[in-house]
């Protein structure tokens, strides 16, 4: 089941990003924010308008996706940058693409035009075929802009159009 999140969402969301900062290259993080600084993000998001919503299985808090503003400056206002993170116990069982197809869909609700994910590691073929599966398409590669866990790391940049995209103005 595909739910917003709510603030009750947050000791297991900051579970499951915790052991992706410690253990994964998806995210550059070194040290795993705590709860305040996971509710801190989570309000900023939530109180700007932004889809977070979590995915549960089996009783629990399996997953989680969000979208949030690409860059801070005004001209940017209808781009968003995704990002979705699944506990290692659910993995592969269709969550990480559930949770992206409701946000992606909440996103263009929320009068969004373009969406862009910044995967961590370009060695990471399953981000990279989930996005473009969604539609996404890469754009570009940033080769070893990030050094964690004993190596240089490149993020791939993918990108996608939301409702008409840049076909029209935006309202």
């Amino acid at each position: 089941m595909i739910r917003p999140a709510t603030g009750s969402d947050l000791p297991r969301i900051t579970a499951i990003y915790g052991d992706a900062v410690r253990h994964g290259t998806a995210s550059f993080e070194t040290e795993p924010p705590d709860h305040a600084e996971m509710s801190r993000r989570f309000e900023s998001l939530a109180s700007g308008g932004f889809p977070y919503v979590v995915a549960e299985a089996s009783g629990t808090v399996a997953g989680y996706a969000y979208a949030a503003p690409y860059r801070p400056r005004h001209a940017y206002r209808f781009t968003v940058e995704s990002s979705v993170y699944v506990d290692p116990a659910f993995a592969g069982r269709g969550l990480g693409r559930a949770l992206m197809e409701d946000v992606i869909a909440r996103a263009e609700g929320a009068g969004f035009r373009q969406m862009l994910a910044v995967i961590g590691d370009e060695a990471n073929t399953a981000s990279r075929a989930l996005h473009a599966r969604l539609g996404f398409r890469e754009v570009g590669t940033f080769r070893a802009v990030g050094y964690k866990h004993g190596r240089w790391l490149g993020t791939v940049l993918m990108q996608r159009a939301l409702g008409p995209g840049d076909a029209t103005e935006p309202a």
